[in-house]
């Protein structure tokens, strides 16, 4: 991904199914351009915990279980894009949009990416990823038991695996890459002119 020479800052949305490699990528992103890194579902907590106007909006449908209306979301992620921040070096939106009433939300407000990351992995692959995927609880780092195993035997003994991460879950994992994979199509119908696909 390059800037291209334009004089505007970098705007990005990176998207990939659950264990695709998202967190690495974004961090990888983000300190090669410097650009500003939003997760839809980290600012959904934090406009939450802030009691802004959209989050006591947010927090109402969370607390009854339900997820927050598009309106809602589409609005907060808007005006985090439209902070001096995010205007000045640029952004990456991370796993947002994920359908394409929120892509056609975001484009409505002339929010546009120049590229569009598709994370590209097979499925037997990302089942194997979530299924060893565990979590550090007193730092939240992510490890994988194969691929990223923790550093020591102390950190080893305190990690957890998320419910729906099991081999016995499998079943629901691949229904979560199922969807995943129906709303991405939707989602890059609107991007395919700046769709970059990495394997």
């Amino acid at each position: 991904v390059a800037a291209s020479g334009k004089a505007e800052p970098l705007k990005v949305i990176i998207s990939g199914a659950p264990a695709s490699g998202k967190g690495t990528q974004c961090e990888l992103i983000t300190q090669k351009y410097g650009l500003v890194h939003i997760a839809a579902g980290d600012l959904l907590r934090a406009e939450v915990a802030a009691a802004s106007e959209n989050g006591k909006l947010a927090k109402e449908y969370m607390e009854n279980g339900e997820l927050v209306p598009n309106e809602i979301v589409v609005m907060m992620v808007k005006e985090r894009l439209l902070q001096p921040d995010s205007q000045q070096r640029g952004w990456l939106l991370d796993g947002y949009p994920r359908s394409s009433s929120q892509a056609a939300a975001l484009e409505d407000y002339g929010i546009r990416p120049d590229v569009f990351i598709l994370l590209d992995v097979s499925e037997d692959i990302l089942v194997e990823r979530v299924v060893g995927r565990r979590l550090d609880p007193l730092t939240g780092k992510i490890y994988h038991l194969k691929y990223s195993p923790p550093e020591n035997d102390e950190i080893a003994s305190r990690l957890t695996q998320r419910f729906d991460d099991t081999e016995e879950k499998a079943c629901l994992v691949k229904l979560r890459l199922r969807t995943h994979h129906q709303n991405v199509d939707a989602v890059l119908s609107l991007y395919k002119d700046i769709t970059v696909k990495a394997c």
